[in-house]
């Protein structure tokens, strides 16, 4: 996974986590945004947060990538799924949603994982 890439993915999901809490806070109908929103803008700042992780070796690097990629895995597939069902009025596929949210739990203990092989390891 090259660096640039992922900083540039993390980059769309802040820009897409302000766009829907934008969107939340001028449509009456589209209150579930919210959650679509702080969850992009929260994982994309995880994923910075990771890298720089990364780059300090504080993380074991195969276990901190499989992290990244599953907070942006995961924060992409439940709140794609939460917008394209306020705006779309359909689901991404059925149980996206979920499935993102449980990619995310994984990932983080993956992301913790990572930490304690990468103390271990020194």
């Amino acid at each position: 996974m090259h660096q640039t890439i992922v900083i540039a993915i993390a980059g769309l999901m802040g820009a897409a986590g302000v766009a829907l809490a934008a969107a939340a806070a001028h449509a009456a109908s589209a209150s579930s945004l919210d959650s679509a929103a702080h969850l992009l803008l929260f994982h994309a700042s995880a994923v910075l947060g990771a890298l720089a992780l990364l780059d300090q070796q504080r993380l074991w690097r195969p276990l901190g990538l499989a992290a990244i990629a599953g907070f942006e895995l995961g924060a992409g597939l439940f709140a794609g799924d939460i917008a394209l069902r306020a705006f779309a009025g359909h689901r991404l596929f059925p149980m996206a949603a979920p499935t993102g949210g449980t990619i995310l739990i994984i990932a983080w203990l993956i992301l913790a994982t990572a930490a304690i092989v990468a103390h271990s390891r020194r």
